[in-house]
């Protein structure tokens, strides 16, 4: 199992520009180890995009000054109607010459990255998940029958790749992931896989997807594919490490707050409180308010992390109820 890899992120000009930069923070601060590249993937103007999307200069020259590099990409499927799809799209340009990691931009590194135990013959992606796709009808296919169409569609065995420690029919069963983060060993043949999927599905989706809603859901709905076509999925990552101690996909800063481990919260002040990136993070109105303003604490202090509702919907409302969400 290799330890030289590569990073990838997708930052562009708003919200996830800022993230990046925490994200790079925390990458230098918590893993001194890594010795790959920090890319940052940025979409450039074009037709699939209303205005510029690129990063902004005062948010560039902070993630150079982090050693990370700008890796722009041209958007030929997707672009401001499915922002979420450049994921698929950057990776083309990613180089080969060593296996990659995608993070999305809304995750911290909270300990030794090198240290996470990657095969990178079989990908994985997160198992963080809450069962937002497929919604079930009462009369329409179950989860095996919406599931088995899409894996039949391209030439693939759901038998295989089924957690089959539950039972048929609940959804922990069915290869469902988020899609905060996934690695390969080659960033070319799996944004290439990734693509055919994806431009697929929202092509010519299967019958048994008629009345699935496939937006904003549709990188999860191929990822399980892509991912079990080159061997991985289930099993293919010891749970623990990403989404875990190791990293902390947080989402968006109010759920941060309410939800995640003190680690965390710590790690997230940490690094962004040198007054060089403090300055350029203070540009961005939630940044500013919740970190640097201490709403982010009364929002943790509206919750008991030990006993948090069950589903992330009521941690929103309860924030969004006391007027405190912002993103």
């Amino acid at each position: 199992m290799t330890k030289d890899f590569n990073i990838v992120i997708v930052a562009q000009s708003g919200r996830l520009e800022f993230e990046a930069l925490i994200f790079a923070a925390s990458l230098r601060a918590k893993s001194p180890k890594f010795k790959g590249r920090l890319l940052v993937a940025e979409p450039q103007p074009g037709p699939k995009w209303n205005g510029d999307p690129r990063i902004r200069p005062a948010v560039r020259e902070a993630l150079e000054s982090l050693n990370a590099e700008i890796l722009p990409f041209e958007n030929q499927n997707f672009g401001h109607g499915y922002p979420n799809a450049n994921k698929i799209e950057c990776l083309k340009e990613v180089p080969t010459d060593k296996p990659f990691v995608f993070f999305d931009t809304d995750t911290l590194v909270l300990d030794e990255i090198t240290d996470v135990p990657f095969d990178f013959d079989r990908p994985a992606a997160s198992m963080r998940r809450e069962p937002t796709w497929p919604k079930i009808e009462l009369y329409g296919p179950g989860y095996h029958d919406t599931w088995n169409a899409l894996y039949t569609q391209y030439g693939l065995d759901l038998s295989t790749a089924e957690d089959s420690s539950y039972p048929e029919e609940f959804w922990r069963r069915y290869p469902y992931f988020n899609a905060g983060f996934f690695y390969y060993r080659d960033a070319a043949a799996f944004g290439a896989r990734f693509m055919e999927i994806a431009t697929g599905i929202r092509d010519n989706p299967p019958a048994e997807l008629v009345c699935q809603e496939i937006w904003p859901w549709l990188d999860q709905i191929a990822l399980p594919l892509v991912l079990h076509s080159f061997g991985g999925g289930f099993g293919a990552l010891e749970d623990g490490w990403l989404d875990g101690k190791t990293t902390c996909h947080y989402r968006v800063l109010p759920l941060a707050y309410a939800r995640e481990s003190d680690k965390v919260i710590e790690t997230l002040e940490t690094v962004t409180a040198p007054n060089k990136l403090k300055k350029v993070l203070k540009q961005y109105d939630p940044i500013k308010r919740m970190i640097y303003q201490g709403r982010g604490a009364k929002v943790r202090a509206l919750f008991d992390r030990d006993a948090l509702p069950r589903k992330e919907q009521a941690i929103r409302n309860r924030i969004k109820k006391e007027g405190f969400w912002m993103r």
